[in-house]
């Protein structure tokens, strides 16, 4: 077993070589040192065996190379799940309105803004709301009704024509 001082010597020793190696391999410098410190990151969970090899280092190299060629392969994966799908759909023009809501809820308490979305744009009823949250029913009233008025300057729809009053069903 080698214990973390051996380990640290090993590490020394060898990671500047197994880079160069590998970038000769891969023909890329950052590809080759993020899979040798995977490798060397395994290596250090198996370092109980680790000096039972016959060649730790060897071992390194060929599972920082396999690393490397699984990131290729999801890689090219992705390329080619990207290419099944199509050209990206052109983007619709977003509303100004939309902007400056995004805006103004941005603006707003986390909790706040939580419950006007679940609310609003989800469309939750309030119990589902508590559930959701872990909030209690006057507690989720409170949040919609002051994130309704922070939000009344910037929207139209949440002008409080109610005097502030959240009923149940809304």
């Amino acid at each position: 077993m080698l214990h973390a001082d051996e380990f640290d010597e090993f590490y020394t020793s060898t990671y500047r070589r197994l880079v160069g190696q590998l970038y000769a391999m891969l023909g890329d410098l950052s590809e080759a040192e993020d899979a040798v410190q995977e490798a060397y990151c395994r290596a250090w969970q198996r370092r109980s065996k680790l000096n039972e090899y016959d060649n730790p280092e060897a071992w390194v190299r060929t599972v920082a190379y396999r690393i490397a060629v699984s990131s290729w392969r999801r890689t090219r994966n992705r390329l080619a799940a990207h290419r099944r799908h199509g050209p990206d759909q052109p983007v619709e023009s977003v509303d100004s309105g939309d902007l400056d809501l995004i805006g103004a809820l941005a603006g707003l308490p986390y909790e706040q803004r939580r419950v006007l979305v679940l609310h609003h744009l989800v469309g939750l009823p309030l119990a589902d709301i508590c559930r959701e949250t872990g909030s209690p029913l006057g507690t989720v009233k409170s949040r919609l009704a002051r994130g309704r008025q922070a939000l009344a300057q910037h929207v139209a729809e949440f002008t409080d024509t109610r005097h502030g009053r959240i009923s149940e069903d809304v």
